[in-house]
Order: C-alpha cells, then structure tokens, then sequence
C-alpha cells in the first residue's frame, strides 16, 4: 500500500482523523507539520516569523518529495495543496482523501489556535474567503472526498478504511 494523504482546510480533522486511521489500519502515522517542527528545530510560527511562508512552504515540498518510502498515513498541512506540484507528488504517490469540513465547524475549533499565525493574523471573514479559495486545490489534490459534517470521527475513519480496503482489493 503506498501513501494515504489527508488533506483540507486547517482544523479540518486530519490530525484526529490520522492518529485513528494509523491504528484502524495498522500503519505509521505522521503529522507533516510535527515532522517539520522537528526537522527544523523551530515552531511553525517561528519559521514564518523569521523566514517567511514562501519559504515554509518550499519545505513542505522537500518534505513531500523526500519523507520515509514507507506505506504511512500523512496529515498533511492545511496550505500544501495549494500547490500544484505538491499535488502532483501526493497524488503519484498515493492516495489523497480530501476532508471536506464545514467552514463553520472549522472556525469553531481554530478560532484560539495559537500555532496557526494564519489564523492569529486574520479576521474571520477573512479566513472564511481563504477557506473559500484553498477549496478548489482540495478537490484537485484528493481522490476521494470526504464529507465530515454530522458524522463522527469514528466514522470518517471507517468509510477512509473501507475506501483504502476497496481500493487494495481486500
């Protein structure tokens, strides 16, 4: 099995939703941006703050094209599908799940998130039009979309597992 990616607007779920897929599946799991904290030796913030988000963002593509050649599960941030060339890796190189949440639902869970600057330097308005315009690099990067309004987490994961399981002809 190759990659599965979660991609999606911040606070979307793909942090949660990874952690439960890893044991669901039986498969490492790893958050893209803890993976970068790490490899870096500074906070997200601190990397924005002292080098800029174009430059984080050349990172998150190293990332893609450099992390483990294992079969794992990857939350992946919520800007790398911006990117056209991050898509083209993701979806190369395994499966991509677009976790498609409400806006609403998001803003409630990032509105006091002190490690997104995005969000500590916006207006809710404006995070709602950024939402709006990261959407449609969503549905380019995914294979599968996932709606996650009105259901559990324990769901989400089930319907990914079962749509992994389909796809690996189990």
């Amino acid at each position: 099995m190759r990659k599965i990616y979660l991609v999606g607007f911040m606070g979307c779920g793909k942090s949660a939703i990874g952690r439960r897929l890893s044991f669901f599946l039986k498969m490492p799991y790893y958050d893209m941006d803890h993976e970068i904290v790490r490899q870096q030796g500074m906070t997200i913030p601190e990397i924005f703050e002292k080098y800029g988000e174009a430059h984080f963002r050349k990172i998150e593509t190293e990332f893609l094209k450099n992390f483990r050649d294992e079969a794992c599960i990857i939350a992946t941030g919520g800007g790398v599908a911006v990117n056209e060339e991050n898509r083209r890796i993701m979806r190369q190189t395994g499966l991509v799940f677009f976790l498609d949440a409400k806006f609403e639902d998001i803003y409630m869970r990032i509105r006091n998130d002190k490690n997104r600057p995005i969000v500590q330097s916006s207006s809710e308005q404006e995070l709602e039009n950024l939402y709006h315009q990261r959407r449609r690099s969503y549905r380019l990067a995914g294979h599968i979309q996932v709606l996650t309004a009105g259901r559990t987490l324990r769901q989400i994961v089930e319907y990914i597992g079962f749509q992994v399981k389909r796809l690996k002809g189990e």
